[in-house]
Formats: structure tokens, sequence, C-alpha cells
């Protein structure tokens, strides 16, 4: 399986046996699920302690951040969080949009029963699952959605799609599957099913433009409900 970034960072180890990639890994999870919070200054000393490395790992780890958008770098001022505000939201999952379809036509054109088997399997256990585990059924999801593109010969469309993904994936974690939201995943991941099935590629672009549309629209509304809530909380 490929790394979480476009570009793997080497996998040797520092003095404390800490690798680049694990470092990397931990400061980028930190800054999506906000346990760095937006603006917060990345220094770089603090960070090396915090995760018990030497200082290089943490040069790398911010400087691959940087390329994805997640830290800034500011002249005499370091680097600090990049806000994942609605805009932010909205440009990383316009990726989305762009690449999942063109990656689901060769996969619809192409299924075995066997890889129509594995969706379903899936499928069923995001079902029982029922969204009782947010963190799980994140994972359950994404697989669903790479099950069906990982085999695409276009590695780099692969990679860039699989790196927003799990950017949206991580933000998604920070606010709730509305009710209304959740119904509309089971169903549309069945008409997914259905029409891939039939190898109805038209059909099946239909339903995942749909899907990840109303995917990112809810992220986005769901952070704009958490922003109208922490403005009214700090006013009161």
């Amino acid at each position: 399986m490929s790394t979480s970034g476009p570009i793997a960072l080497a996998a040797d180890k520092d003095e404390s046996g800490t690798s680049p990639t694990s470092i990397y890994d931990a400061i980028r999870h930190d800054i999506l699920t906000g346990v760095l919070e937006a603006n917060a200054r990345l220094k770089i000393s603090e960070l090396a302690k915090t995760h018990n490395t030497s200082t290089n790992p943490v040069r790398e780890a911010l400087q691959q951040l940087r390329g994805e958008g997640l830290v800034l770098f500011t002249p005499n001022q370091g680097a600090r969080v990049r806000p994942i505000d609605m805009d932010f939201v909205r440009d990383v999952a316009e990726v989305g949009y762009q690449l999942a379809p063109y990656l689901l036509r060769l996969f619809v054109e192409t299924a075995s029963v066997e890889d129509i088997a594995e969706l379903e399997r899936i499928q069923s256990e995001i079902e029982s699952l029922n969204f009782s585990d947010k963190a799980r059924h994140t994972e359950l999801n994404h697989l669903f959605h790479e099950t069906m593109y990982d085999r695409h010969y276009n590695r780099v469309a692969f990679s860039v799609w699989k790196q927003h993904r799990e950017i949206l994936g991580s933000i998604s974690t920070r606010v709730p599957i509305a009710i209304g939201r959740q119904e509309a995943i089971i169903r549309e991941h069945r008409a997914l099913i259905a029409a891939i099935k039939a190898q109805d590629v038209d059909k099946a672009v239909a339903v995942l433009n749909q899907h990840i549309q109303d995917a990112g629209r809810h992220v986005v509304d769901q952070l704009r409900i958490n922003q109208t809530r922490s403005a009214r909380n700090r006013n009161e």
C-alpha cells in the first residue's frame, strides 16, 4: 500500500529510532484532527521533543506538509498550521470531484464477480456498524472507494486522489454525520454497486458524482455550523 502523502519520505530511522515517515504521519494527523489548532506555531525543537526525535525528521515532515498545503511558512515567523476552513475543504473535495469518476470508469468496465463481492462485503460491514464507531466507519468508507480505484494504471492520479481523500476523511472526524446523510451514504453505495454489477459506466459515474458532491457539501455545512456555534459561545 502507498504512503499517505504523494511523495514517500525515506524510511531510515534517526538516532531515536523514529522514522521520518512516522513523524510526518503524526504531525499530519494532529493538524487534520484539530489537536494542533489553526494558526498554531510549529516550532521544530518543540515538535522534536514531543515526538522524541531529532530536528531533521521534523524539518522534512514540515516541508512535505507545506507541499500538501497543511503547513504555511511566513518569513521571519516560521511554520504554522493552515486553518482547516470551508474554503480549504471545498478545494480538497473538488480534487475528488475531478479524479474519482475518472478512476471509477476502468473499474466498472473490468470488475469481476470477486471484485463486486468484495465491495458488497465492505458495504455489509458499513451497514452492520451503523455509524456507531465513527473512526471505523471512516476507515471502511475509505476502503470501499479505494477498492474501486486502486487497480487503475494511472498511479499518479490514484496517489493524488488517495492523499486528498485521507485529508477529507480526517477532517470529517471533526463533525457529526447527520442522520439524513447516513441514510444517503447507504443508499448511494448500494446504487453504485448495482450500477457496477450492470457494467453501466454512465450510471455509476452519475451516482458517484452525486455521492461525493453531497459528502463534500455535508462536511462544509457541518463546519459552518461549528463555526457559528463557536462564534456564539465567544460572544456569550
